[in-house]
């Protein structure tokens, strides 16, 4: 090879190093985003869905986001954790058990979970016919009970709360999600089915279409049997009167707080940039066009309700806006 052709290989070389380089870093500083959501109709997945289609999200050249579905709440928190879902929907219940290491049957610490928003309150449904006679939990003695998918939180509240009211070893469980409960319950294959999502929600909405429905009253059994006292976190509230077909009272119930939480090793800086296109009137719009219940989502309620760390990227967004010291 003589000089001139050795000059140009050198130089083609490095000019090929060089767009490999800028290739390199341009994919490398896309951060991809797997946001966990949950069963199919169920609120968590409709979060993550809302997010992910959110056109100034798409538009993103620095992260991308893609919703995946998953059992619920207890998933999300363990998979988020471990990094195998940078972000996901979380209840507030689960993250402070996780990180201070008292799940049931489960003492590891979940540390790498971190809040970045409120986003609404979710309360417990117990769905059963009008005439049947269950007006308590403990009612559900020897029924066949829909207790929501294994590894949610609605399957894990569940047995929080039954084993609290002495009844989960004395019902027969079905483990499965939302609306296959429904289903089976119009089909007199469940006696009652148990969620722990916004209202109105699909699934009960179904239920009141083949069957008169009623919904036990939740916060009765709570007050009385001390469910508050022992866990804190749980607040009260009742499912409003026409809420649901034939249910013409305000049922009392309990709730928990859904949150947005990111993995401790996702950027600030994308945390910090998701907020600030979520928590604008536009992206607010959107959330709530997605589903009512995000009627309550804004600047004011965000960093509500949190009795966690935040991510930091969250915590610079909250400070400022004012919401944070």
């Amino acid at each position: 090879m003589n000089k001139k052709w050795y000059i140009l290989t050198v130089a083609l070389c490095a000019v090929l190093m060089v767009t490999v380089g800028f290739t390199t870093d341009s994919y490398a500083a896309k951060e991809r985003v797997i946001f966990g959501g949950g069963p199919a109709g169920g609120t968590f997945q409709v979060v993550a869905n809302g997010i992910q289609v959110y056109k100034p999200v798409k538009a993103r050249k620095d992260f991308s986001v893609r919703a995946q579905t998953s059992a619920g709440s207890v998933e999300n928190l363990r998979k988020t954790n471990a990094g195998r879902q940078q972000m996901s929907v979380v209840y507030s219940g689960h993250v402070w058990l996780g990180r201070n290491g008292q799940m049931k049957n489960d003492p590891k610490k979940y540390e790498d979970v971190l809040a970045v928003a409120w986003l609404y309150g979710a309360p417990a449904q117990l769905v059963v016919r009008q005439g049947s006679g269950i007006k308590s939990v403990k009612d559900l003695v020897g029924k066949k009970v829909g207790v929501g998918n294994a590894g949610s939180g609605a399957f894990a509240n569940c047995e929080l709360f039954f084993s609290h009211m002495g009844v989960w070893d004395k019902i027969e469980r079905n483990a499965m999600g939302y609306n296959d409960a429904a289903a089976a319950f119009g089909n007199k294959q469940l006696d009652a089915f148990w969620l722990f999502t916004a209202f109105p929600s699909g699934a009960v909405i179904m239920a009141a279409q083949t069957n008169d429905i009623e919904l036990v009253n939740l916060d009765k059994d709570a007050e009385a049997s001390g469910f508050y006292k022992k866990y804190p976190y749980f607040g009260k509230l009742a499912v409003p009167a026409g809420t649901y077909r034939g249910v013409d009272y305000d049922a009392g119930a309990f709730q928990d707080s859904a949150l947005w939480v990111a993995n401790s090793k996702v950027s600030a800086d994308t945390v910090y940039k998701m907020l600030s296109l979520i928590y604008t009137d536009e992206g607010l719009k959107h959330m709530y066009g997605q589903k009512k219940t995000f009627k309550n989502m804004s600047l004011q309620s965000g960093a509500t309700n949190i009795v966690t760390p935040f991510h930091p990227g969250a915590e610079k967004f909250w400070k400022e806006k004012g919401m944070l010291k």
